[in-house]
């Protein structure tokens, strides 16, 4: 799939996760939403994983949905955490390896957070993680729900906003590659690498001086994106000559699939 040409198959979205990481649905049910909304362009692009991408193409070719086979890889930057969205990639043998090691540490990482919560007296454990990961890979949402499960908190982002955001006192980092080693890792496996929802960087003057690095693309288009943000970033794909993509981000129900400020471009 030709990325820059996707949105000529109509309605697309090209950041979405699944229960490969820390999605909701699994990736059945997600390319499943998709139809359901008339999107039939989609990336699966779940954290440091590409587990999930078998089943999604399988459901996507009973639907008549275009799957892109995506990843996101998380990178660190001059103390920001930057996310690299990596499209059309192959499971070679050099992805497989990092992100293996990628996912054993963020399992190691959840057990210190389940400690940082119990040390506050939010007695959850590594268990009630489990349960909410349903097996795969373990993230942040899925210590969330535990904690809301236990009723220690209303809801997923309460617990995010008091402990889990970075800074917060639960908060831990993960292994972390340089966006040079995470684009590298990308374009060995056939794929293409474009910088992920620029505005949670939170600097538009890192943004600029990222692009500079060998990216295909940028991520113009995201919920998280106002109308400001996207005129910036669409003039920063221009300057430094960048595919432009779009994508909701979609993990829960708190998101929707194919609504990310695209369509308000025209």
């Amino acid at each position: 799939m030709i990325i820059e040409k996707c949105a000529e198959n109509g309605k697309f979205d090209l950041h979405l996760h699944t229960t490969a990481s820390d999605g909701a649905y699994t990736p059945a049910e997600v390319v499943k939403m998709a139809y359901d909304k008339g999107v039939f362009t989609i990336a699966i692009t779940d954290h440091d994983t590409i587990d999930g991408l078998e089943e999604a193409e399988a459901a996507g070719k009973a639907l008549g949905i275009e799957v892109i086979k995506g990843v996101e890889i998380s990178t660190k930057y001059n103390g920001k955490n930057i996310d690299i969205l990596g499209y059309n990639v192959k499971a070679t043998t050099e992805i497989c390896s990092v992100l293996k090691v990628l996912r054993t540490h963020r399992e190691g990482r959840a057990q210190v957070i389940v400690d940082k919560f119990k040390n506050l007296g939010i007695l959850i454990n590594l268990e009630d993680v489990l349960v909410q990961s349903q097996g795969k890979s373990i993230g942040r949402p899925h210590i969330a729900k535990a904690v809301v499960e236990k009723g220690f908190a209303q809801n997923v982002q309460e617990v995010f906003d008091l402990y889990l955001a970075d800074g917060k006192a639960c908060a831990v980092d993960k292994m972390i590659l340089t966006p040079k080693e995470g684009i590298s890792l990308i374009h060995e496996a056939g794929g293409i690498a474009v910088l992920a929802h620029p505005y949670l960087i939170g600097d538009d003057h890192l943004v600029e001086e990222l692009l500079k690095l060998p990216f295909e693309g940028i991520e113009v288009w995201h919920r998280s994106h106002s109308k400001e943000a996207i005129a910036v970033y669409k003039r920063f794909a221009e300057k430094y000559n960048k595919i432009k993509t779009g994508g909701s981000d979609f993990h829960h129900d708190d998101h929707t699939i194919g609504e990310f400020g695209y369509h308000e471009k025209k």
